[in-house]
């Protein structure tokens, strides 16, 4: 089980990993790449929208925390 934040931008953050705790891959945006490396029994922490939302058709860069 892998933990992913996804879109988050600043505050929130913080505020999230008070409740989840780090994660283990952090995704700039909902794009492709992201969607594909979010596998059953992960996690999936949006800052805003949801996993139902349609990936962007453009990439973001993604971190490794």
């Amino acid at each position: 089980m892998a933990l992913h934040f996804i879109a988050f931008r600043g505050d929130e953050y913080v505020r999230a990993v008070r409740v989840f705790g780090k994660p283990d891959f952090i995704h700039v945006g909902w794009d492709r790449w992201a969607r594909h490396e979010i596998v059953p029994g992960d996690v999936a922490v949006f800052a805003k929208g949801t996993a139902d939302d349609e990936p962007s058709p453009y990439s973001y860069p993604g971190l490794y925390e």
